[in-house]
């Protein structure tokens, strides 16, 4: 249970630090727990938007889901896809990019990765409200974007000299996360989920391999932008698997 709790406390803003404290091994040994806590995000976000569409427009509705998750999650994962974007954009060598994925402002090349992001999941969200079986979707979501992480953690090294808790996400964390999205998955008993799922292993490979190319390996940054980048690409698998 504190395993699960750090998970929580990490990746979300719930309350749930008031518990109990976690240090940054107790946050490396949580990392099984995501797609977990992505599920849990999901069935939060499910529950909300259930309540709200009998009453509002979509479109409004797939606006307020986007507020909602960057709310509960603090923006984290923005964060890190604006930072690689300015980074990877103008960056001219590993050193440079680093350095430039370190300076909190938001380049060009950020922001217009954020509106980008903002748009697909707004335009996706209206899109599977209007699905018979849009909870499915809207469950698996989170969910697959958190398994992204720990393909990237299990198959690249930490970019960074400076310690960090991804160093101690490895194999172990893969193993435990991907029998949990599996069972998520089993679960659903939808088709769409599988070919999501494909589509999120595809980009996180792909960016991954990038990551590789430019700074040989990843970094907290870069992990948030592959999480956003595979939620986004989950989201489109299932508006283009529709029924």
């Amino acid at each position: 249970m504190r395993s699960l709790l750090a998970a929580v406390a990490f990746l979300t803003r719930l309350p749930v630090g008031r518990i109990a404290a976690y240090d940054l091994a107790d946050v490396a040994r949580s990392a099984g727990w995501f797609p977990v806590v992505g599920i849990l995000l999901g069935a939060i976000y499910t529950a909300a938007a259930a309540l709200l569409r009998v009453h509002l427009p979509l479109d409004l509705v797939a606006i307020l889901l986007v507020i909602l998750d960057a709310l509960a999650t603090g923006c984290l994962h923005f964060d890190g896809l604006a930072d690689t974007a300015d980074g990877f954009g103008g960056g001219k060598d590993p050193q440079d990019v680093l350095r430039i994925m370190r300076d909190h402002s938001i380049g060009s090349y950020g922001a217009i990765a954020i509106v980008s992001a903002v748009a697909l999941k707004v335009t996706a969200y209206s899109a599977l409200l209007k699905q018979s079986d849009w909870m499915a979707a809207m469950i698996l979501t989170p969910c697959l974007g958190r398994w992204s992480i720990l393909l990237l953690t299990a198959a690249l090294p930490y970019a960074r000299k400076s310690p960090s808790v991804i160093q101690g996400m490895r194999q172990r964390s893969l193993f435990w996360g991907a029998g949990a999205t599996l069972a998520a998955i089993i679960a659903a008993r939808s088709a769409r989920v599988w070919i999501a799922a494909v589509a999120v292993l595809a980009v996180s490979a792909a960016f991954g391999f990038y990551c590789r190319r430019r700074i040989s390996g990843i970094t907290g940054d870069t992990l948030g932008a592959n999480l956003e980048l595979s939620e986004s690409a989950a989201l489109l698998a299932f508006v283009w698997a529709t029924k």
